[in-house]
C-alpha cells in the first residue's frame, strides 16, 4: 500500500480553523492521520471542530487565541507541542476580509489587514519553523487569494495583503528548499464559507458566470492542502496551486 498521502504521526496547526476552509482542513489533515491543533480566534468554533474530528476517530485539540499577536502564537504552541510533540506541518488560513472603496480605507483598517493577513503567517512560521528544521521535514501551506493573481475592485487593502502572502510564500521556500521544508499557497477564489455568505457578493449572479457553475466548496481546497502536506508532494515549493474551478488561469 503506498502511503505517501498519510500524515500519520505527524502534528499539524491550522490557524482560523474554527470555520469554513480552516475547519474543512482541520477535518481532512485529521483523517489522513494527522494530530490537528486548531487554532481559533473564537474557541467554541474550534472546540467545535475538534469535535467533529474527535467523533470521527481523529485527534485534535483547541488552542483560543489570535494568529497575529507573537504573545498568543507562543502559547498555543507550548499547548500544541505538549499535547502532541513537535509541529512539521503548519496552515496559515487564518485571515480576514475586506470590502472598501479605496478612498475610503483608513489607516487603521490598513494595519489591521496587514497585521492579521501578512504578520500572523510570518509569526507563526517564526513559533514553528524551529521544530520543522529540528526534524529535517516541513510543511507549510498558506491561504492566499485569487484576488492577488486578479486584482479586486473595492479589495485594495485586502489584495495587496494577498499578493504579499504569495510573495512571502516564494520568498520562504527558497530560504527553507535545502532544509527539507516546503512552502506553497493555495489561493481561493469563489468558496462557499460564512466569509462568503457575509460579503457583498451574489453567489448565484457568480455562480452563473462561473465556469463550473458552482462555487467551490471548503473541501476542494482542503484535499489540496492535504495533497501539499503530504509526502508525495516533496519536490513542489513556492508554488501557486489554484483550486478554482477555472476561474483564474494565470
Amino acid at each position: 500500500e503506498n502511503n505517501d498521502m498519510s500524515l500519520q504521526g505527524k502534528t499539524a496547526v491550522v490557524t482560523g480553523g474554527g470555520s469554513g476552509i480552516g475547519r474543512a482542513i482541520a477535518l481532512q489533515l485529521a483523517k489522513d492521520g494527522a494530530a490537528v491543533s486548531v487554532w481559533d480566534l473564537n474557541g467554541d468554533s474550534a472546540k467545535e471542530t475538534v469535535t467533529m474530528i474527535t467523533e470521527a476517530g481523529g485527534k485534535a485539540i483547541a488552542c483560543t487565541g489570535d494568529a497575529s499577536a507573537a504573545d498568543n502564537i507562543a502559547s498555543s504552541a507550548d499547548t500544541t507541542r505538549k499535547a502532541f510533540g513537535p509541529i512539521t506541518i503548519l496552515v496559515n488560513n487564518a485571515g480576514i476580509s475586506g470590502f472598501t472603496p479605496f478612498m475610503d480605507i483608513s489607516e487603521d483598517m490598513i494595519d489591521r489587514m496587514m497585521s492579521i493577513n501578512i504578520k500572523g503567517p510570518m509569526l507563526c512560521c517564526q513559533q514553528i519553523i524551529p521544530d520543522m528544521l529540528e526534524a529535517g521535514w516541513g510543511r507549510i501551506v498558506n491561504i492566499s487569494s485569487s484576488s492577488a493573481q486578479t486584482g479586486a475592485a473595492i479589495m485594495t487593502h485586502y489584495s495587496a495583503s494577498k499578493g504579499g502572502i504569495v510573495a512571502f510564500t516564494k520568498s520562504l521556500a527558497l530560504e527553507m528548499a535545502a532544509k527539507g521544508i516546503t512552502v506553497n499557497n493555495i489561493p481561493p477564489g469563489f468558496v462557499d464559507t460564512p466569509m462568503l455568505r457575509k460579503s457583498p457578493v451574489d453567489i448565484d449572479k457568480q455562480a452563473e458566470v462561473s465556469p463550473m457553475k458552482r462555487p467551490g466548496s471548503p473541501e476542494d481546497i482542503a484535499t489540496a492542502c492535504a495533497f501539499l502536506v503530504s509526502e508525495a508532494a516533496g519536490y513542489i515549493t513556492g508554488h501557486t496551486l489554484s483550486v478554482n474551478g477555472g476561474r483564474v488561469m494565470p
